[in-house]
């Protein structure tokens, strides 16, 4: 089979199972969505990288192929630098054993930038860059809701502390980045806008913190998928970052962010054995196909391991997969429903669709791209994983 963007001579019904499948015309959809709402606002989108992993999607999700974009790991920032991208944030606090890498990667001509919330980490990066004889490019992480790292917005004491330890000490102090990961807890339209909100205020308090240090703030970053979508005021921000909003997957649609039918990814599998007396069907496709994760038991409708879907990708009413062993699916109805276990005889072919798109996509290497409705695979692009 001929991969990386090249037709496939094959289809949904001959592939090895459990794979991962691509509906190209959601991504399209997805991407043109959210381009078009921040370019409403007018503030640039520089797409998180993490989720797809795979030249060919960031390609799409790009204004450029030169970007900008972020990443969460080096291994990332290295292939994507090797496709073309010159553009990169490292978008996880830097540690003091991956400055070897990034001044390596600078070396070819990537602007890679990096974050840090610390005095600690601050002198760690004025020491690597008097070693590498150029200022590093560096953001100050903001925590804008508790969710993880970061300095506290109202924190300007630390805030400058880490801004003057930069600057003075020649590095280059680029800007503020926040994400509002507390957004994943928010429910409906208007707390997902409050959480928006919350994520600019904080931010752009910080830049100004800086800036009345007499220090520079030229980047102003936000960043999360729902935040992204339900922004309706970004003065002062001059950047967004979103990932997963290229594929969606159930817990952005238990948010209320996307529907189900803008779920671009699927896993595909197979129906290899019946237990009718526990209204079981399996499937060859485990928690090391679609992941352990079960990012939608805390929501209001828990997905389980997945939604069922047909080869179309048109879900069955009520079906999920409940249950996962290594390699083995449970198919039941959803607990207290009162349909009817469909007929699914051993070899029927299933799309399951994903709790979380990052965490499934890391299961696979590749994307069996297909169109929406269509079982001919269209082509095969490569993802890759690792650190």
């Amino acid at each position: 089979m001929r991969v990386s963007g090249t037709r496939a001579e094959t289809s949904l019904l001959t592939l090895d199972t459990p794979c991962l499948v691509l509906n190209v015309d959601c991504v399209d959809r997805n991407i043109e969505r959210l381009q078009i709402h921040l370019s409403s606002l007018g503030v640039a989108l520089r797409p998180h990288l993490k989720t797809g992993k795979c030249v060919e999607v960031a390609r799409k999700a790009m204004s450029s192929a030169a970007g900008p974009a972020a990443v969460s790991t080096l291994k990332e920032a290295e292939q994507f630098a090797e496709a073309g991208v010159r553009d990169i944030i490292y978008a996880v606090g830097i540690a003091p054993g991956k400055f070897d890498r990034v001044f390596a990667l600078r070396a070819t001509g990537v602007d890679l930038a990096v974050i840090l919330d610390s005095v600690e980490q601050a002198h760690l990066v004025v020491a690597a860059s008097r070693d590498a004889g150029e200022p590093l490019p560096t953001l100050i992480e903001i925590d804008c809701d508790g969710h993880r790292s970061g300095v506290a917005p109202d924190d300007h004491r630390l805030l400058v502390g880490i801004g003057r330890a930069l600057f003075d000490g020649g590095a280059e102090l680029r800007g503020v980045l926040t994400h509002a990961g507390g957004s994943y807890n928010a429910r409906g339209a208007d707390a997902l806008t409050r959480c928006a909100e919350k994520e600019r205020a904080a931010v752009v308090s910080a830049a100004a913190a800086l800036r009345d240090a007499g220090l520079p703030c030229p980047v102003v970053s936000v960043g999360s998928t729902p935040t992204a979508h339900y922004a309706r005021n970004l003065a002062g921000v001059t950047e967004v970052r979103a990932g997963v909003f290229v594929f969606f997957d159930l817990v952005m649609a238990g948010i209320g962010v996307c529907g189900i039918d803008d779920i671009a990814l699927s896993v595909l599998t197979t129906v290899i054995g019946h237990r009718p007396e526990k209204g079981w069907i399996l499937v060859d496709a485990g928690w090391m196909a679609m992941s352990r994760d079960r990012g939608t038991a805390k929501q209001a409708v828990d997905q389980g391991y997945g939604v069922v879907c047909d080869l179309h990708g048109k879900p069955y009413a009520e079906l999920i997969v409940a249950d996962a062993n290594q390699e083995h699916g449970v198919i039941t109805l959803r607990p207290g429903s009162g349909g009817t276990l469909p007929e699914l005889p051993i070899g029927t072919r299933l799309r399951i669709l994903p709790n979380h798109a990052c965490s499934t996509g890391a299961q696979h290497d590749s994307y069996h791209v297909v169109h929406v409705d269509s079982t001919e695979v269209e082509a095969v692009w490569p993802r890759f994983g690792g650190w």
